[in-house]
């Protein structure tokens, strides 16, 4: 992973990181590599606006002390020895419902892809990301976004052309409820999907919140989840 930069100072991102009180965005850690581990603590403490919540080489010792620790973020390996990254986030997710886990891996398999979001997990970068991305990452997760890189968005709407026709709730959907959330599972946020279809920011959250009315979810990781196993009759290719 291209971590170069992580022993230099960043400076604040374009939105900030820090909480509503003001505080540093508490990020934490979950990877065995221990080299890699320490980069991503490097980064994260050498980012203003950021301090790094605490880190671990295996699930079950992160899930013993994150509920207590209460971090914003957390940065999750898939392959963690004992309990894999997915079934941790599952279990900090009952725990902790607000925390936005961003899973950080190797592995760009659609099987993974899917079952690391629905275990609830916001985001999938890979870990040969540089120090920008992640740090882009946890900045978009912080605003509502779902952080994946281009692969891997590519891998996910490749998937919903695979799907079946829905027979369930998506089919409800509305075609420009489809399009823009075809554009959520790419990773856009609402301001930036909003500019690409030429519409105002409020209408998309306004649809946004249509959707997850009509799928009976609360989260886009959720959402994206239903619509891959439940694709609506006609899927909008993004602009």
């Amino acid at each position: 992973m291209a971590l170069a930069s992580a022993n230099s100072i960043h400076p604040p991102l374009p939105t900030s990181t820090e909480t509503a009180g003001g505080t540093p965005l508490r990020v934490a850690i979950v990877e065995d590599n221990g080299g890699l581990r320490r980069s991503f603590v490097r980064l994260v403490n050498n980012t203003l606006g950021m301090a790094c919540a605490g880190s671990w080489p295996e699930a079950e010792s992160a899930i013993a002390q994150l509920p207590t620790l209460k971090p914003d973020v957390v940065l999750m390996d898939i392959n963690l020895p004992g309990m894999s990254g997915i079934e941790c986030t599952g279990r900090l997710k009952q725990l902790c419902p607000k925390v936005q886990v961003i899973m950080v891996t190797v592995y760009e398999d659609a099987d993974s892809i899917f079952r690391a979001l629905q275990s609830g997990a916001c985001g999938y970068m890979l870990k040969r990301a540089s120090a920008d991305e992640i740090l882009a990452a946890i900045n978009e997760v912080r605003n509502g976004g779902a952080p994946m890189t281009s692969g891997i968005a590519r891998k996910v709407v490749q998937a919903f052309q695979k799907a079946p026709v829905a027979s369930g709730d998506t089919a409800e959907l509305s075609e420009r409820e489809v399009e823009i959330l075809d554009l959520c599972a790419q990773g856009f946020v609402n301001k930036e999907i909003a500019d690409r279809l030429n519409i105002s920011y409020w209408t998309v959250k306004n649809h946004v919140k249509h959707i997850y009315e009509k799928l009976h979810v609360r989260s886009r990781s959720e959402a994206l989840m239903k619509f891959v196993a439940e694709k609506p009759p006609k899927l909008v290719s993004p602009r």
